[in-house]
């Protein structure tokens, strides 16, 4: 059982891969995936130094046919030659003899229970009965027993790698497209390698959509406890994006997981060179693992909380904080503060008074507070028997786990303008302030909660800033507790910056939307055009457009799947052709990659354009 509040690492057993184990009491590893074509043997040998040089402790490679799979015994012989002993992770989709091959020749394997046995898919509703189901699993049982025997033979582990875009059709036809079918799309696989005490095994599942992700993660674990299996995991957000995007969306469902204590090994996806990866993922572990062994916070759930379906805390509205309203962003500053068109909802500017507000809402400190329009008093705890006496439709108090909670919570009852907001200075911050909700949901309280997140970077440290706020946001997001977010930083970090983070870690949880949302595969292998050069070229093209998801796609494997709730789809078919989606349906097919951009735009404007 899953401890909200106190971290300890998930118990699982120990894996072995090659000369680097996960699980068991091994720390968490990081790794990466290379892009450069699996039959360029010196490419892929130069590629894979670069990610261990960067500190990666497994690489991948695409496999995606014979040729390929063979290939790999060249690269692991160009790495052993020069005393470089990292495990290589041959990557199948589609084709059960080609992870047969790769088996043979790396130390991990992984495929996809949606395509591996099942890869037609039609995202078409089908009818099975429940016979025709039953040969189904008998038909993934025959595929999956003759590669677990290559892998026993060889010492080869195994990755059961489900990724949320390529659910099979019989999965859907049964489950929908929903955790269920995503973690039931895992165990198929899992009892059957349970059953043949084939335990060198490693799981993950990955969407582009950090929401399912986590909560399809948090399903998983449940369901392996409950059929006594405690198999590692490998924890990676898919199509996270590049840039700023890639890193606050990564943390986000990565760091949601690692918080709880879940996940052995993780790959930040990112659509960058391979090695820009693991600094980030290598930040994203130690700075969760570093608060193991904190001081014990000790309290228990709420009884109507549900860690595995949760639903966002029942609150009243508090003026625009609340109820049914988007969790707002506050930010610290002196004057104004805007990103392009985007502001934040309040400017906290302490004991300085706005001479002109307009209609920019201010938190100032309550001992100034004036009562002019649009100014809103905030009060620290010591303060909680003047909050009577000052008259506002909006007030804000300071509170933290361990203050007296009889008080705070009779305050909060007898004030329903008041919003709570709740700081934390202990090592494990997520643990505390979860603490203090679930204080609230057992109190019968329903004021809003603004979590106040501080840190001390500079502008240097934009990036561990970014994976900082965006991993101990992560499962407040998902609990469904948060109401607003108000990140400080103690530093020369631009408020600016301040604020994009935040609007950023909103629109990772899928709270808020703020800004066209990129869902960008890393590449690999498979990528059949430039994909890092494309992004640029995609974004610079629809940076003027708002509240849309476009995905950009470097091959077919995940394409329409992965792009699940994407608007438009920009998907690699061949080698210099591109087709283009409105959602999973195919539009356009094998455009030359030079029009392909010119035709995206156009699709998108003629679906703006008022049909006559």
């Amino acid at each position: 059982m899953t401890d909200l509040f106190n971290y300890t690492r998930r118990e699982t057993w120990e894996v072995n891969v090659g000369g680097v184990p996960m699980g068991g009491d091994n720390p968490i590893r990081v790794q990466s995936m290379a892009t450069v074509l699996t039959n360029d043997t010196e490419g892929c040998v130069a590629q894979a130094k670069r990610i261990i040089e960067a500190g990666g402790e497994y690489v991948r490679f695409t496999t995606q046919g014979t040729r390929e799979a063979e290939n790999l015994r060249h690269i692991n012989a160009g790495l052993r030659s020069q005393g470089i002993n990292t495990p290589l992770v041959a990557d199948v989709h589609f084709n059960p003899h080609v992870a047969e091959v790769a088996a043979r020749y790396a130390e991990k394997v992984r495929i996809n229970p949606g395509n591996y046995v099942d890869p037609a898919r039609t995202f078409r509703k089908l009818e099975y009965t429940d016979e025709e189901y039953a040969a189904e699993l008998k038909k993934i049982e025959d595929t999956l027993l003759p590669l677990l025997q290559i892998c026993r033979e060889h010492h080869t582990a195994l990755r059961i790698g489900v990724n949320h875009g390529s659910l099979s059709d019989r999965i859907m036809s049964r489950y929908g497209d929903t955790p269920e079918g995503i973690v039931e799309s895992c165990m198929e696989f899992l009892r059957i390698c349970h059953r043949e005490a084939f335990d060198n095994v490693v799981i993950s599942i990955k969407a582009s959509n950090t929401v399912v992700m986590v909560r399809s993660v948090r399903l998983l674990v449940h369901q392996m406890d409950q059929e006594d299996m405690h198999y590692p995991l490998h924890l990676g957000v898919t199509e996270a994006g590049e840039g700023e995007d890639g890193r606050i969306k990564s943390a986000v469902g990565i760091g949601a997981l690692l918080a709880d204590g879940i996940g052995d090994t993780v790959r930040v996806s990112l659509s960058e060179e391979p090695e820009c990866e693991i600094p980030v993922a290598r930040h994203l572990v130690d700075y969760i693992t570093a608060r193991a062994h904190h001081t014990l916070i000790p309290t228990s759930a709420a009884k109507d909380f549900d860690y595995l379906r949760p639903t966002r805390r029942k609150t009243h509205a508090v003026g625009n904080i609340g109820g049914c309203n988007v969790p707002v962003v506050v930010i610290s500053a002196d004057g104004d503060v805007s990103d392009g068109e985007q502001k934040p909802d309040y400017i906290y500017s302490g004991q300085t008074v706005p001479s002109s507000v307009g209609k920019q809402r201010y938190i100032v400190d309550y001992n100034v507070f004036d009562g002019r329009e649009n100014t809103y008093p905030i009060f620290p705890h010591t303060a909680m028997p003047l909050i009577a006496s000052v008259k506002a439709d909006v007030k804000f108090l300071v509170l933290n786990y361990g203050a007296n909670l009889e008080e705070y919570t009779a305050c909060l009852k007898a004030h329903p303008e008041v919003v709570a907001v709740c700081v934390s200075r202990h090592v494990n911050r997520l643990g505390e302030q979860r603490a203090f909700v679930h204080e609230l949901m057992k109190a019968g309280v329903d004021n809003p909660v603004v979590f106040a997140q501080a840190y001390a970077h500079s502008k240097e440290e934009k990036s561990d800033f970014q994976i900082e706020s965006a991993a101990d946001m992560g499962a407040l997001m998902i609990d469904g507790l948060t109401d607003g977010l108000w990140l400080l930083n103690d530093g020369d970090l631009p408020t600016t910056d301040i604020l994009s983070t935040s609007l950023g870690i909103l629109q990772a949880a899928r709270l808020r939307t703020s800004k066209t949302e990129y869902i960008s595969c890393p590449g690999c292998g498979r990528t059949l055009y430039d994909l890092q050069a494309t992004i640029a070229r995609i974004k610079a093209a629809t940076k003027h457009l708002k509240g849309l998801k476009i995905g950009i796609m470097g091959c077919i494997v995940n394409g329409p799947g992965e792009m699940a709730d994407a608007d438009y789809g920009y998907v690699g078919a061949g080698r210099g052709k591109i087709s283009l989606y409105r959602g999973k349906e195919c539009v356009e097919k094998n455009i030359p990659e030079a029009e392909a951009v010119e035709h995206l735009l156009q699709l998108i404007d003629n679906d703006k354009t008022p049909k006559p």
